[in-house]
């Protein structure tokens, strides 16, 4: 799943666009967040129903199928979902753009400026003002507040998830750099976006960019396709043949284990990432010859395990804790922290929400003054592993719903193309 940061939208995207659309800054000449979100979600559609129709023969462009998603079906929805968290940073930065001009009187005056409407609305007020009963200045808590805009604000009905939520984010807003409060509100809300930039960019420039390279390989052969052509004849930069044989092996023998694999730095120590997307894209075409469908959604899985790993565990992990802070930011690791109880992702007509899986599992601490869902972090690699093969899951059992894709995000702040 490619994202990093998964969103959900209560309020629809339309809705926040008017919130800020109309307050708009000039265009920059360089692409924005959100216009590398478009061509990034774009470009996931369009691989999703290339490495689809392999898989699935009668898959048309723009249809739907019931065999097993791949990896690149998933990755359009994560990419959506983490632009729709870009949106809510943009209308969070519009919130604090206002009060520089002229401070709100009061939560309710600075959500009115910016337009903020629906039913999302009321989450943001409540969180607003415990923020400014935690000593936050109005507009800050708004801004701050508005992030979780496209986000499951659902989660926030537990009280002890509130007072968690509102708690942690009255902390980043005391750590951030900055002497005046808006400028330590918007290095808030320049760690977010930030992080949902680099990492979008990250993971669709590698694993993408594999995918572009394998799928132009393979259209430029004669002959069959087979896994043993794969693995003898496609290459990537710095994977080891070796390696990726002996990962595709393991894959083929282990798919139908319960768990399915998924501690694959125990499995393969010390093997290159670029090895474990080579077999990934040789367990898909084993997956295309595989006798029955039942063994072709084993392969399907196992090949988006070891895509999921690289994309989390390799690209993902170094943008939500890098090695050396940026001195702008407030911690990513602390900021992720803060909202995961919220994150949540439409996979087309199937949702997703970060709190169903930290309740289905036992309470970590025993603590009935806490909830299990604060007691997770994005930022930590094993509770996001485990809570994406949690929605995979989830997604295999309703497998045609992936392919309701989403409509990419327009961003309302850049000048229309001249083309």
């Amino acid at each position: 799943m490619d994202t990093l940061l998964p969103f959900l939208r209560p309020l629809t995207t339309s809705a926040l666009l008017l919130a800020f659309v109309a307050l708009a800054p000039p265009a920059r000449a360089d692409a924005t967040p959100l216009e590398d979100n478009q061509r990034i979600t774009e470009g996931y559609i369009e691989i999703a129903y290339e490495l689809g129709g392999l898989l699935d023969p009668t898959l048309q462009p723009g249809g739907s199928s019931n065999v097993r998603p791949n990896w690149f079906v998933f990755a359009p929805h994560a990419s959506r979902t983490g632009g729709e968290g870009m949106l809510a940073a943009a209308l969070a930065r519009r919130i604090i753009d206002t009060a520089r001009g002229q401070p709100s009187l009061s939560v309710l005056q600075a959500l009115d400026r910016v337009g903020l409407i629906g039913t999302v609305r009321l989450t943001v007020e409540n969180l607003s003002l415990d923020l400014v009963l935690r000593g936050l200045p109005i507009d800050a808590a708004a801004s701050l507040a508005s992030l979780t805009t496209a986000m499951n604000g659902q989660a926030l009905a537990d009280p002890r998830t509130f007072a968690t939520t509102a708690s942690r984010f009255a902390s980043l807003y005391w750590s951030a750099p900055g002497s005046l409060p808006l400028d330590k509100v918007e290095s808030v809300v320049l760690t977010l976006e930030r992080t949902l930039h680099e990492g979008n960019l990250a993971i669709f420039t590698d694993i993408g960019g594999s995918a572009r390279l394998y799928l132009d390989w393979r259209s430029g052969l004669t002959g069959s396709v087979t896994p043993a052509r794969v693995l003898s004849e496609f290459s990537l930069q710095d994977a080891v043949p070796q390696e990726s044989q002996l990962a595709y092996s393991y894959g083929v023998a282990h798919a139908n284990d319960t768990p399915r694999p998924y501690q694959l730095s125990s499995i393969f120590p010390g093997m290159h990432w670029k090895s474990l997307l080579v077999a990934a894209f040789a367990l898909y075409e084993e997956a295309r010859l595989a006798p029955t469908p039942a063994a072709r959604d084993t392969l399907i899985a196992m090949g988006n395990n070891y895509v999921a790993w690289r994309e989390q565990h390799d690209m993902a992990q170094p943008v939500f804790s890098p090695a050396v802070p940026h001195p702008d930011e407030v911690s990513r690791a602390a900021l992720l922290q803060a909202l995961t109880p919220m994150l949540s992702t439409d996979f087309g007509t199937l949702k997703w929400n970060y709190s169903d899986y930290a309740y289905s599992q036992p309470d970590r601490d025993g603590n009935i003054l806490t909830s299990p869902p604060t007691e997770y972090s994005w930022a930590v690699f094993w509770d996001r592993w485990t809570g994406i093969l949690y929605a995979f899951e989830q997604a295999y059992g309703a497998p045609s719903a992936l392919w309701v894709m989403p409509e990419p995000i327009v961003d309302p702040t850049a000048e229309p193309s001249s083309t």
